[in-house]
């Protein structure tokens, strides 16, 4: 055999090698995920690692997003998997603002746990109410985002507008360090409790949550999904009484397109691995299957239903 002939048949070799380690049914996901300094990006990672495990041949990517962004992105194939806020994913759903259409490709995989908008000011800022931030400088997130949306909405409650205060649209990461060298006055976040972000300000400056029980009404007059939930006395450094937080729920959307075995895969993974999860967010920790599964307005995706019959969460 000449060396020609041995290097062709070495190369054919290590390319049937190479082409038989490659799963026949590979698939690369997207999944987008929240901005830095919230939950949902550590969380993602843990997700990427148990659904990679739970189906061979899955790889998971994932990507920055939001809660409003990433029904969009879903909805219009820029990715397959995503965090969601009901609020937000029922809004899709039902083509309400600040969505233009009905989504059409969003279903529901998994509720998570409770949301908190929060309000959150300096402490020497004088600032007691939403009416307060009339003039102040406020930090939120970029627009769309769920906190964004919400923040939007309680300025409406109390007849105020972005044109009404200086609006710096930031990470939660860039909206601290604004508070923290004092060129804003107020953040808001909706994330889970006790917050990251919150609790690094609260170690550099001492803070007031702003209580929002006098907006709980006219905010459920916009959207339904919002409730009241108490922040618990001392969830952060010197707040020592509970505090009024407008909430609504976090939860997994995938594209509706999926394969409902790899849909039933990664819903099976999530209720088998939710004690891992809660370690990254504690509200984690008591999800059961049922809630997972509860009824938010959003359509579940065949392959999640199927595991939540399975499990005796659904009829």
């Amino acid at each position: 055999m000449t060396l020609k002939s041995m290097l062709t048949l070495g190369g054919a070799v290590i390319a049937l090698s190479v082409a038989t380690q490659q799963p026949a049914s590979a698939e690369n996901y997207r999944m987008m995920t929240g901005p830095q300094g919230g939950v949902w990006v550590p969380l993602a990672g843990a997700l990427k690692n148990m659904w990679e495990k739970a189906i061979p041949g899955v790889a998971v990517q994932t990507l920055p997003g939001a809660g409003i962004a990433n029904v969009r992105g879903i909805d219009e194939d820029k990715a397959e998997i995503g965090f969601g806020n009901s609020i937000s994913t029922v809004d899709g759903v039902n083509g309400d603002a600040p969505f233009t259409r009905k989504t059409a490709n969003v279903c529901n995989l998994a509720n998570l746990y409770p949301q908190y908008f929060q309000v959150v000011a300096l402490a020497d800022s004088k600032i007691n109410s939403i009416k307060d931030l009339k003039g102040k400088s406020i930090a939120i997130q970029p627009r769309g985002n769920t906190a964004e949306l919400a923040t939007k909405q309680i300025l409406q409650v109390h007849g105020l507008k972005y044109e009404d205060m200086k609006v710096s649209f930031m990470s939660y990461t860039d909206a601290v360090s604004l508070l923290k060298d004092g060129h804003a006055q107020v953040f808001t976040a909706g994330t889970t409790i006790p917050s990251s972000a919150v609790m690094d300000l609260a170690s550099a400056r001492d803070i007031k949550v702003i209580d929002l029980a006098d907006s709980v009404e006219g905010m459920r007059k916009l959207n339904k999904g919002y409730t009241a939930v108490t922040l618990p006395a001392n969830t952060y450094a010197k707040q020592d009484k509970p505090v009024t937080q407008i909430g609504y729920a976090a939860h997994l959307i995938v594209s509706c397109k999926l394969k409902e075995d790899h849909v039933y895969a990664m819903t099976k993974a999530v209720a088998a691995g939710m004690k891992d999860l809660a370690v990254m967010n504690k509200p984690m920790e008591s999800v059961t299957p049922k809630m997972m599964a509860e009824d938010i307005g959003v359509p579940l995706h065949p392959g999640a239903r199927k595991f939540y019959r399975e499990a005796g969460a659904i009829m």
